[in-house]
């Protein structure tokens, strides 16, 4: 096996914030895994906050890369297994080597991945679109640049009331709330009852990850469901969210692939949680991996290709809310012309 990776800068079309702050542009890393002349493609985008910008996923891959071309590809679950012991501390990376193994295996086996998880495509949740915190009327106007059936609003900040109260006199569409860890049991408490009066969803991780006591009060008192995100992050983490949250949203790149994404779903189904997918600003590429997991969800937020300003690939196509696989093998997806230059890639400014 071959393996290549490639670097990227990916703009905004909007600037980007949540409760941490903001960014313009989402850095991501592309590999590549060549078998015969078959190639698959898998993403990981570098989120500052979880320590693994794009330089730490090359220079952990240029270490180990003899390993990573070495192993005897029969499948992707055992691949997997793999990579997690080769790279313990880098789920970042491993996500992207999981994504391109499952693309290369479908391509290897002329079929989707949906149709070798014997899933039907046509079936599973609309994605929302994510609005960030802005000022009032900023965030109205990205709302009407892109009518959609379900919001995502990020909150987190002293006006959120304010905001949604705002938002909610121009569209009658479902309203779903991430506070990303922004509030206080206080706040929380004081904040939830009102947002179901405004005809809010769901809350996704209202308080810091490792608030638990904070959660189980919220738990109990909630009119509204509490889905962990900054709270459930490995695999392990989907039975430690049981009694603090309803609903678990996991992260491809954070859980290490689709091949732990897809134990996590069972594993929340047999503890009567519901399931959410989330996006970590991919393009098309990583996009399609979460979009053949849409029958298994209750929910997914996969709306990275409609945030950004550039993309990767083709493959996804969304019609308000509702997303269209290519049907094509693996991932189902083509690159843009263009996207890969000659092997190798440098470091990304963070």
């Amino acid at each position: 096996m071959k393996c290549n990776y490639y670097s990227y800068n990916l703009a905004f079309k909007h600037p980007f914030t949540i409760s941490r702050g903001t960014k313009t542009h989402q850095p991501t890393l592309v590999v590549e895994l060549e078998l015969g002349g078959i190639k698959g493609y898998g993403e990981a985008p570098a989120i500052s906050y979880y320590n693994i910008p794009v330089g730490k996923m090359i220079e952990d891959l240029e270490q180990k890369k003899g390993f990573v071309e070495k192993f005897a590809f029969t499948e992707p679950e055992r691949y997997w297994h793999y990579l997690h012991h080769l790279f313990p501390a880098n789920p970042f990376l491993v996500c992207a080597l999981d994504i391109a193994a499952w693309d290369l295996y479908g391509k290897i086996r002329n079929k989707p991945l949906y149709e070798l998880w014997k899933l039907d495509p046509k079936k599973g949740p609309m994605t929302d679109y994510t609005i960030g915190i802005d000022t009032v009327g900023k965030m109205v106007e990205k709302m009407e640049e892109m009518p959609w059936p379900i919001y995502k609003i990020k909150l987190g900040t002293p006006e959120d009331i304010a905001i949604v109260k705002a938002l909610r006199k121009h569209t009658d569409a479902v309203l779903r709330v991430d506070a990303n860890a922004g509030w206080t049991v206080g706040e929380a408490l004081e904040k939830i009852p009102l947002l179901k009066e405004l005809g809010v969803e769901f809350i996704e991780q209202p308080l810091a990850k490792e608030d638990w006591e904070g959660m189980k009060v919220l738990h109990e008192q909630s009119p509204l469901s509490l889905i962990a995100d900054e709270s459930c992050v490995r695999e392990e983490d989907t039975e430690k969210c049981r009694g603090y949250f309803h609903g678990i949203n996991i992260k491809l790149t954070k859980c290490s692939g689709l091949t732990p994404a897809r134990r996590m779903i069972a594993r929340a189904r047999q503890l009567g949680m519901s399931v959410m997918v989330g996006s970590m600003n991919e393009s098309t590429i990583g996009s399609a991996a979460i979009a053949h997991l849409l029958p298994e969800l209750d929910y997914v937020d996969l709306d990275g290709p409609l945030l950004l300003k550039e993309d990767l690939a083709t493959g996804l196509s969304f019609d308000r809310g509702r997303i269209r696989l290519s049907g094509g093998p693996g991932l189902g997806i083509v690159l843009a012309p263009g996207i890969i230059p000659s092997p190798g890639a440098k470091d990304l400014p963070e």
